[in-house]
């Protein structure tokens, strides 16, 4: 079966940086977009970031400038690189993935979740 498994997040000092993976099995996962989402306690998990399976990059405007998102198909890993963290970024991260490719990103169009990892910055 398809499983989705984030590793790297923690607490971090604000204008510190993270790395998060997302190791992924069960799939052909250079066929999948995969983004990242969070979620905090009373808001609706929201997007972050996404990268196509031709390598598009999309990025909510919120972490736009302090995130990037890479992949690397021969380990069917998917990475998110957030830097100068700031306490707002405080969150449940989750990785997912899409049989499809649309702008923007939503949660209605990933058909595969992992289960997160928390990040914790600290002012």
């Amino acid at each position: 079966q398809v499983q989705l498994v984030e590793s790297g997040g923690g607490l971090v000092q604000a204008g510190g940086s993270l790395r998060l993976s997302c190791a992924a099995s069960g799939l052909t996962f250079s066929t999948y977009t995969m983004g990242w989402f969070r979620q905090t306690p009373g808001k609706e998990r929201e997007i972050v970031a996404a990268i196509s399976r031709g390598g598009g990059t999309y990025y909510a405007d919120s972490v736009k400038g302090r995130v990037r998102i890479s992949r690397d198909n021969a380990k069917n890993t998917v990475y998110l690189q957030v830097d100068s963290l700031k306490p707002e970024d405080t969150a449940v991260y989750y990785c997912a993935a899409s049989s499809r490719y649309l702008y923007p990103p939503i949660e209605g169009n990933y058909n595969y979740w992992g289960q997160g990892t928390q990040v914790t910055v600290s002012s």
